[in-house]
């Protein structure tokens, strides 16, 4: 139920002489012939009695002949300065050296089956293994690899039976939220015929008796429902669909067409006997309706609700349930979150019970039923993993599991069985996978799979967390990684990552790309938990969000100004970089403290504040961002939209950073068009200022998506780019 709730992770040029194709310069200073994109200066929208001009509105169309020319311009003035990076052969073989590791996830028994995914290395999909007991040997269930050539079809969401009979699964193509859910009999691994279409955001939950799925999906709409179209997303339903039936014969069973924006989560109780829904507007609180299975054996049509939770103003996510008496973890009066309990027959808020309550510093960031009787919870405390097991029954605390300082990225068990699995990662750590078996006492983790690294000794680095003061003297977490005893005199190439929003945390996790920074440039990654993020709960969230917007520019910003004042790196050598809420965070920054960074990579980024939520999912990120049709919200995002912000520089000093933006072809999450409409204004306004001497690039990749499911090999392609566009940028040195 909580994954569907935001939808929202460089010589000498060589010359093509061809249109839009660059002049030749040092790479540094260089004079580039920007595609001359067409300005229509009648398109104006009066917003609350103010006129803004949208010239490139043409290029919200990405079908039109136009559009597409655009695009093929501004890659070919991209491609051959990427190119033409003396060392991009050996940063592709490096990245691609030290991307072949085998990576595994925490193994889940299903049934009598245990399952995990696995990549040896190189693999563009991860392959879905079976295996009859934990130490037995492992075949190929589900090899996504096997469904297209290029490794542009992948796994996206999966639901088993209880009985582990039957196994759902969605596949996405080139990277596009719109899903098809297959059915696969376990036994024999042949799909069942029927495909359910349309899907998107979906939940699933299978019903106790194994024949049924309860999954959200959208109506037909004309055109297309690729991932390439901008249309918003409406009218989502929850339905019902039989085993081996097609799904015409499907049954809507909630839907509400009075409120065609709202997406509908759902999930089967552990006992098999409710069905929880949750509704959610936007990207943050959720109404609660419950269906008694009981009395509808035989789902045939719309489920009768009894509604919980009647204002959006709380998360409600569902843990467990012993009978009637539900567990959620919500942040209701508890901006940390706690866990409660609601019988589903006395569910009035006067009688809700607080089973663990709020903790005052740490986050509850998430729960699970294991062993029967007991939880494992997750917290986060400043930014850092904890993780516990408690009584199910009383809420107290009967161990700690010890971790070092990182995260945990992967956890596996249920309420009806005995063990646990949960995957720890750190800055250099590749990944830990601890088994725990609760018929044993004490109850002591024991190591199931330890990841290696080829050529990486985590005893040459060193990861650390700082906390610096941002503008208003707030206190903000930073972890900085590096080799050891590098020298702190600013000589060092240094790269600045950031989030900011809709209540995600940014943990400590391990990155090629970032590791071969470190070891081939001497880099220093730098990466703040601003606000906006869920590092402290709603009250860091709130602290970013609407109207506390700035604050998020402001935390990033005084990270930049913390990193050159204490000579970990200075400006001309910073690259700031963010994607999605990101790229907008890393947008606005140039905007405003160009001075501040020698490059930035704005990838997949929400550029046009104004009309973000006229386009597929953009109508979910009002509750971060407000919404331009609100007066008060539109001043306040004039004042940042990067696409309205973009200023000719008046010095060489305030020139824009080299920037690169990236976008694809078939991100239907923040589609394109916000990338193609920034970089035309921002070549257009600064690219002809003869105080801009920096490269103004966009890249435009083709069947690939927001980042979900995107293959192996484009994922190094791309990472090579990154780091080959740094190295031209700021005249870096790869050090072999």
């Amino acid at each position: 139920m909580r994954a569907i709730r935001c939808v929202l992770v460089v010589s000498v040029l060589a010359f093509l002489q061809c249109a839009g194709a660059s002049t030749l310069s040092t790479t540094r200073n260089m004079v580039f012939d920007y595609p001359a994109a067409r300005r229509d200066e009648s398109v104006v929208d009066d917003y609350h009695g103010t006129k803004i001009k949208d010239p490139y509105r043409w290029l919200e169309d990405p079908d039109s002949n136009e559009t597409k020319e655009f695009i093929e311009a501004e890659n070919k003035i991209t491609r051959p300065y990427l190119d033409a990076c003396p060392v991009k052969g050996e940063v592709h073989e490096r990245l691609t050296e030290l991307w072949n590791y085998p990576k595994y996830s925490s193994p889940f028994r299903r049934g009598d089956r245990y399952f995990f995914f696995k990549n040896t290395g190189l693999q563009n999909q991860n392959v879905l293994y079976v295996q009859d007991s934990l130490d037995g040997e492992p075949r190929v269930f589900l090899d996504p690899n096997t469904l297209s050539e290029d490794g542009t079809i992948a796994l996206s969401g999966s639901r088993f039976t209880e009985d582990g009979s039957t196994f759902a699964y969605g596949l996405s193509v080139s990277g596009s939220d719109w899903i098809t859910i297959h059915l696969k009999d376990v036994a024999t691994g042949e799909d069942y015929p029927e495909v359910l279409e349309k899907v998107k955001f979906a939940s699933m939950s299978w019903t106790k008796d194994n024949k049924g799925l309860f999954y959200s999906r959208y109506p037909e709409q004309t055109g297309k429902t690729d991932g390439s179209e901008t249309e918003v997303n409406r009218d989502q339903k929850l339905c019902y669909h039989r085993l081996n039936t097609p799904q015409s014969e499907d049954v809507i069973v909630v839907e509400f067409p009075e409120e065609p924006l709202w997406r509908i989560g759902a999930e089967v109780t552990d006992c098999g006997r409710y069905l929880i829904v949750s509704p959610v507007r936007d990207c943050r609180d959720n109404l609660l309706f419950y269906a008694d299975l009981s009395k509808h054996p035989n789902i045939d049509g719309l489920l009768p609700l009894t509604q919980i939770v009647h204002k959006f103003e709380a998360d409600y996510e569902y843990v467990t349930n012993e009978g009637s008496v539900c567990i959620f973890r919500t942040n209701r009066n508890a901006p940390n979150y706690r866990l409660i309990k609601i019988d589903l027959h006395n569910p009035a808020e006067e009688n809700w019970e607080t089973l663990i309550p709020e903790h005052q510093s740490d986050v509850l960031d998430w729960a699970s039923a294991v062993d029967h009787d007991k939880l494992v919870i997750h917290y986060i405390r400043d930014v850092k993993s904890v993780l516990q097991l408690h009584s199910m029954k009383t809420g107290e605390l009967l161990q700690s599991f010890h971790l070092d300082v990182g995260s945990v990225v992967g956890f596996s068990g249920k309420k009806d069985q005995t063990e646990i699995f949960y995957h720890f990662m750190s800055f250099l750590t590749p990944g830990v996978i601890y088994h725990v078996d609760f018929t044993k006492q004490p109850y002591s983790p024991t190591i199931f799979r330890e990841v290696k690294v080829k050529d990486f000794d985590a005893s040459q680095y060193e990861a650390k967390q700082v906390f610096y003061s941002s503008k208003d003297g707030t206190k903000v977490p930073m972890f900085i990684v590096s080799k050891k005893d590098l020298p702190r005199d600013g000589s060092n190439p240094a790269l600045i990552y950031g989030y900011g929003g809709f209540n995600i945390n940014i943990q400590p996790s391990f990155s090629v790309t970032r590791l071969v920074f470190m070891q081939h440039y001497n880099g220093i990654i730098a990466i703040p938990n601003i606000r906006g993020g869920g590092e402290y709960g709603e009250r860091w969230h709130n602290g970013g969000r609407l109207l506390n917007k700035q604050n998020v520019f402001d935390d990033f910003q005084a990270a930049a100004e913390y990193l050159i004042a204490e000579k970990y790196t200075r400006a001309s050598l910073l690259t700031s970089q963010g994607g999605s809420n990101g790229g907008l965070l890393v947008a606005a920054c140039i905007n405003q403290r160009p001075d501040l960074y020698g490059a930035a990579i704005v990838q997949v980024g929400v550029l046009d504040m104004l009309r973000f939520q006229k386009f597929t999912i953009g109508h979910a990120w009002v509750s971060d961002y407000g919404s331009s049709d609100n007066k008060t919200q539109f001043e306040y995002l004039l004042k940042y939209s990067p696409l309205h912000n973009i200023v000719a520089p008046v010095d060489e000093r305030h020139q824009y950073p080299a920037t690169l933006v990236l976008t694809a072809d078939h991100d239907d999450r923040v589609v394109p068009l916000h990338s193609l409409k920034f970089v035309a204004e921002l070549q257009h306004v600064a690219g002809h200022s003869r105080a801009q001497h920096r490269p103004l690039l966009a890249r435009v990749d083709t069947k690939a998506g927001h980042g979900g499911g995107k293959p192996t090999a484009k994922i190094i392609e791309e990472h090579t780019d990154i780091l080959c566009f740094m190295t031209q940028a700021l005249d870096l040195k790869f050090v072999k």
